[in-house]
């Protein structure tokens, strides 16, 4: 084990602390039982600066902290774009989507299906949602935090993958499951705290490592960028850059569709429609700290990729050849390396932890590593059990639970999700880029989620039928592209592509059979009305002010 005894003092003293605070928060108060709307929504009591905390502490796991990473060593700052075009995606979601989900009184997002379109539509989306967390979400997160701390903790062979999985599982599940959104947001405050500064601490460190003599982080930065340069373009073309792998990169980011294109589809999707984050501004005391709420999240996501992509290009800096300044595959420390010999992007972050990081600040970097992955991990665990049990066990077993019966539930479906989980995880060892993997495979059903959702708030005449067919039709347009054969009749695009054709596509087959059925408005469509969409003066100038600083570095990083 190649961690000093200080390490592991601070490493159990957060777990301790963090353990602490969710059973604290998850005490019946004044002997008063847990109500639904206590366990699932926090009893609508978060703060704008709670809301905020959470959503990031929700969104920044181990696959954008790990996964990310190895994104950054294989893509360069490009993949940043997921993080700032995030921040602009975080203030439609707050003027535009919140109010909305606001005003009908939501507990989950399947529930706007519902009151929208239709009980079996909302049933459908329910079980892929469910789906979706624990055979994708879940088992990912579970799997690059435990790799990240059988490289780190361990020799980086798999000897304690499956211990290190085991174990994130049972923290994250002590407070989540008894606690519920309450514990997990809450804990979530103290985590994200942890987690920026073991980031900056991190990528300081690196920084200070690649400077050489001169012990000077921006001397560090300057080295990294000018060794590198081209990996700090933030608009790719076609053959700039190829990853270890030898993949060209722009097939992963082409150009500008992560300004105008696909990325749109998966940041509307993933912050606007993701129970898991949209469930933090749910349970906000009201409309007004819900949307600042999620402004203080847009702030803190332009400053993210500071240390989940960051890293990854020191990382990838450092193992370059010191003679011929080239990347030598045969090089390569032996913690990179794939059962299959492939290169694993993956492991740059808990390489670097374990190369550069200091005696005593080890045990920080790791709290905030698991800080971001059990912060996710309870998330998804709640927002699993919620929509098990709202969606479905209420709806269409037990019309008439009680609120003892549904936090029973909840925490029953939230166990049985994470136990699946835990059987999957192991068996995503064969992947080069997780984070890739995740955006490309919810990208086959993210564009048809989307359309049918935009097209429920802003359309009045879209029917459930038309609806219904859009989702269905959706996946083989995805399909189409991605499993076709390369020939005369197929297109060989890269995914972000894919994801704007899959969702306009199937906004014109839900406005083509909507039109069919007599294109009458809907009796549940949403009524719109200007005053809905107002917000403050506060809430302008601030963002604003992230449009701003996303403008400014597009324009540096170009």
């Amino acid at each position: 084990m190649d961690i000093a005894k200080i390490d592991v003092i601070v490493f159990v003293s957060y777990c301790v602390l963090i353990l602490a605070i969710g059973l604290y928060v998850s005490r019946n108060k004044d002997g008063k039982k847990k109500t639904a709307e206590d366990y699932f929504l926090a009893g609508k009591s978060l703060p704008w600066w709670a809301v905020g905390a959470s959503l990031i502490a929700a969104n920044i796991s181990a696959e954008q902290f790990i996964g990310m990473s190895g994104s950054g060593f294989a893509l360069g700052l490009a993949i940043a774009s997921y993080e700032w075009m995030a921040a602009i995606t975080l203030l439609v979601v707050a003027k535009y989507f919140l109010p909305i989900f606001i005003q009908k009184g939501l507990y989950t997002i399947p529930e706007f299906i519902e009151k929208r379109y239709s009980t079996n539509l909302k049933t459908i989306l329910a079980i892929f949602w469910i789906a979706l967390f624990v055979f994708v979400n879940l088992t990912t997160v579970l799997y690059l935090g435990g790799k990240a701390l059988d490289t780190i903790i361990g020799t980086g062979d798999g000897s304690i993958l499956m211990t290190s999985i085991i174990g994130l599982a049972l923290f994250a599940l002590a407070y989540s499951l008894w606690g519920g959104l309450a514990a997990v947001a809450w804990t979530d405050v103290v985590q994200v705290v942890v987690l920026i500064f073991g980031g900056f601490m991190m990528t300081y460190f690196a920084l200070i490592h690649v400077s050489g003599d001169a012990d000077s982080w921006l001397i560090g930065l300057k080295s990294v960028y000018n060794t590198v340069p081209e990996r700090f373009s933030m608009i790719l073309s076609k053959g700039e850059i190829f990853t270890p792998n030898g993949k060209d990169a722009w097939w992963d980011l082409p150009g500008l569709a992560v300004l105008v294109g696909g990325i749109w589809v998966a940041n509307l999707y993933y912050w606007g429609f993701n129970q898991y984050i949209i469930q933090r501004t749910l349970a906000a005391k009201n409309l007004q700290e819900g949307q600042k709420g999620l402004v203080f999240a847009a702030f803190l996501k332009l400053l993210i990729p500071i240390f989940v992509v960051l890293p990854g290009i020191i990382a990838y800096v450092m193992i370059l050849d010191p003679a011929t300044g080239a990347f030598v595959k045969e090089s390569l420390p032996s913690s990179f390396l794939g059962l299959d010999g492939s290169i694993s992007n993956d492991n740059a972050s808990p390489w670097l932890i374990k190369t550069i990081i200091p005696v005593g600040l080890k045990g920080l970097i790791l709290a905030s590593l698991a800080a971001a992955i059990v912060s996710s991990l309870a998330s998804m665990i709640n927002s699993t059990s919620t929509i098990f049990t709202m969606d479905i066990y209420k709806s269409l077993f037990n019309k008439k639970a009680t609120d003892d019966q549904m936090v029973k539930v909840g925490r029953i479906s939230g166990f049985i999700a994470l136990m699946i989980a835990l059987v999957i995880a192991p068996q995503l060892g064969s992947l080069g880029q997780v984070f890739q993997f995740i955006q490309e495979y919810t990208g086959v059903v993210s564009p048809g989620i989307l359309a049918v959702f935009l097209m429920g708030l802003f359309y009045k005449k879209s029917t459930n039928n038309a609806a219904i067919w859009g989702v269905i039709l959706s996946i083989p347009i995805a399909m189409y592209f991605k499993v076709a054969p390369e020939s005369w009749m197929f297109v060989n695009i890269p995914f972000m592509h894919q994801m704007l054709i899959t969702c306009i596509g199937t906004i014109i087959i839900i406005y083509a059979i909507s039109y069919l059925e007599g294109h009458k408005n809907n009796p549940k469509a949403i009524i719109l009305s200007k005053e809905l969409f107002s917000t403050s003066s506060s809430f302008n100038i601030s963002a604003f002010l992230v449009l701003l600083i996303t403008v400014f570095l597009y324009a540096f990083f170009q």
